[in-house]
């Protein structure tokens, strides 16, 4: 159960509203800078990734086609967020922000998405979050992208677990409805876990908000969500919710207390520059999804695992929607 949270719209809002705060100056004054040390080699080259590729039906190439003219005609600017544990991007979010419309569509991306690498036949090798570990931040933009019927993906930025605690209790904690009792320890995970969080609608600090947004089932498989990972996301997604609207009214403290946990490949000269394209924006101007697909169980080798499959037909849909395919304005 070592997960990281979904909570990087933190790190979002750090870097593109922190112009709310004033200007560069009060950055450097406040000795607050954007790391820019983010994995981009890994220890195999890029070039080494070859994806088992799935086909595309004939009837489906021109909307493929569509798609792929909208992309390349779009201001649209689109980022990576990674959750990393040790060596592994346990959480995966693709942001798509149009400065024209101030509005931000995220893709939630299972740990367990399925995706077969030439070369690595492991069964825990072939689950999305294993690739950072020999190929890193490039090799999760390559697979990523072609996930997502090759979007393109222009920024990487990562969030740290102590970086998780400190915005949450800075802002003196977020409101969640915990829907059953969640327990459970595993001291061996990164940092070590004890999650012992009552049920109901409470407001979490942040050592119990980074348990809540980890959980997904108690020692020995007992309890849990039904439905597994897919339920540990909708639950992270409605506490970015309830966090997005606390730190819309307090984005100095968001800011000065994540940015030296946040590493990106941003400079401070651009993410101020998306900031300032960012100002005005809402709760509302958020719109969190899920990758479309369905969890099922495969055999590889003498392992049976559960994995995440992706539906490429539902994710051109998806993306068509992003990117107003079809509509009589594609501006953005």
């Amino acid at each position: 159960m070592k997960t990281f949270s979904k909570v990087f719209i933190v790190s979002f809002l750090c870097f593109l509203l922190a112009l709310y705060i004033g200007s560069s100056s009060y950055v450097k004054e406040n000795h607050i800078k954007l790391e820019s040390n983010v994995n981009h080699s890994g220890k195999k080259e890029i070039e080494k990734i070859i994806i088992e590729k799935i086909e595309v039906k004939p009837k489906d190439i021109e909307e493929y086609d569509n798609l792929k003219e909208a992309m390349e005609k779009s201001n649209r600017v689109n980022f990576l967020f990674m959750g990393l544990e040790d060596t592994r991007s346990d959480t995966i979010m693709f942001a798509s922000f149009c400065p024209d419309t101030k509005k931000i569509d995220i893709i939630n991306i299972p740990r367990d998405t399925y995706i077969h690498r030439k070369g690595y036949d492991g069964a825990e090798q072939r689950k999305i979050n294993s690739i950072y570990r020999e190929h890193g931040a490039l090799g999760m933009k390559k697979t990523v992208s072609y996930i997502l019927n090759e979007v393109p993906i222009h920024h990487v930025v990562t969030l740290d677990y102590e970086g998780v605690v400190k915005i949450v209790d800075g802002l003196g904690g977020v409101e969640v409805d915990v829907p059953f009792h969640m327990k459970y320890d595993d001291p061996t995970a990164k940092p070590p876990l004890k999650i012992d969080i009552s049920p109901g609608k409470q407001v979490l600090d942040g050592k119990n908000s980074l348990g809540f947004i980890r959980y997904r089932k108690g020692n020995n498989n007992k309890g849990g969500y039904i439905d597994g990972d897919l339920g540990r996301i909708k639950a992270q997604q409605e506490f970015i919710k309830s966090f997005i609207a606390k730190a819309s009214d307090n984005l100095i403290t968001v800011v000065t207390k994540g940015f030296q946990h946040v590493k990106t490949d941003m400079s401070l000269f651009t993410s101020l520059s998306y900031g300032r394209k960012a100002l005005g924006m809402g709760t509302e101007d958020f719109n969190i999804s899920t990758l479309p697909g369905r969890a099922e169980f495969k055999k590889v080798g003498k392992k049976v695992l559960s994995y995440y499959i992706y539906d490429k037909e539902k994710i051109n849909k998806a993306l068509e929607e992003i990117y107003n395919v079809n509509s009589p304005n594609q501006s953005d």
